[in-house]
């Protein structure tokens, strides 16, 4: 029974990191398909982006108008990545 157990737990894991979206990879679905990404919020993304890649989340959150420190927080918390990096509030002080 553990070990079914501990191989769940590690199915549910690898799941998980493989839900990642990196913002300059994401098709519009798979924009779409995360909690807190709408059709509008996508297309500003991916629009932003025809322009160059997002170096980091500071870069992100000055680009992509509606875009601020606590929808980051929500969206890195659901998956959402930026160039492989989850949002550290910290961070978008540069």
């Amino acid at each position: 029974m553990r070990k079914k157990i501990l191989a769940l737990l590690a199915m549910l894991h690898a799941a998980a990191a493989l839900a990642a979206v990196d913002v300059n990879t994401a098709r519009a679905l798979d924009l779409d398909g995360m909690k807190g990404i709408g059709p509008a919020m996508s297309r500003r993304i991916l629009d932003e982006r025809k322009k160059g890649q997002f170096k980091d989340w500071p870069d992100l959150l000055s680009r992509v108008k509606g875009l601020g420190e606590s929808s980051a927080a929500k969206l890195s918390a659901e998956g959402l990545t930026v160039n492989g990096e989850s949002f550290k509030p910290a961070a978008a002080k540069k």
